[in-house]
């Protein structure tokens, strides 16, 4: 394939994956089918090979440039990637049925509401600093299509999550948004949410930092790209 047919139908093919499971209730048959762990582990090895797909159609579509690529551009994701990785591995499962990756069947306790009282929507977030930082060095049409895309469908779920939550919550919605926040370092400071979550959650930054680390290191070799400035 040449030309923009890859990227094309690597795209048309990544975005139909998100939506076409919800069409005719065909989701909840194969939950049905298979339980809700053994779908959600395969739709999200199959949106992660999709991705990583996009990606490397994108490096691969004809190169038209908006703005050059210099050197200081590639520090940009190097310094967002560590934060987005521990937001993904501190924020999975977190007790927010409402967002990408919370726990479906968590108990809402606004007086408990764990990471979320850092960041009710870490996934988002992390997805769309994840977009945003490639965005600076990867000036060239595909890659801005692909990453500004990105960033623009991950701040705009936010608001579109949050709209679900008085509906399922009634009376304690109010409590929840307050003791939860988009982002906010706030609890960090606090003793008594250190004391319930300071250790779980710096088991989970750790593995968070690890990722990145690998991530670092194996990007030459499945984008095909060295993310370092050299």
């Amino acid at each position: 394939m040449t030309g923009w047919t890859e990227y094309t139908l690597a795209l048309a093919i990544f975005v139909a994956s998100h939506f076409l499971p919800r069409i005719g209730g065909l989701r909840d048959g194969l939950i049905g089918a298979v339980g809700r762990r053994v779908y959600f582990s395969a739709y999200g090895l199959l949106s992660i090979g999709l991705l990583v797909w996009v990606i490397v159609a994108a490096g691969r579509a004809p190169y038209v440039e908006l703005w050059p690529q210099a050197p200081w551009t590639r520090c940009v994701p190097n310094i967002a990637m560590p934060i987005a990785t521990v937001l993904v591995a501190c924020g999975f499962g977190v007790r927010n049925p409402f967002t990408l990756g919370g726990k479906r069947d968590a108990i809402v306790d606004p007086d408990d509401p764990g990471f979320a009282a850092v960041s009710r929507h870490p996934l988002f977030l992390a997805l769309a600093l994840w977009a945003s930082a490639h965005l600076v060095p990867n000036g060239d049409l595909a890659h801005v299509i692909l990453f500004g895309s990105f960033t623009i469908m991950a701040l705009a779920a936010i608001p579109a999550f949050d709209a679900k939550a008085p509906r399922a919550l009634g009376p304690q919605t109010a409590a929840f948004f307050e003791r939860t926040a988009i982002l906010s370092l706030t609890p960090l400071a606090r003793a008594e949410w250190l004391r319930a979550n300071a250790r779980p959650m710096a088991m989970r930054a750790a593995l968070g930092l690890f990722l990145w680390v690998a991530a670092l290191h194996l990007h030459a070799l499945v984008i095909g790209v060295s993310p370092f400035p050299a």
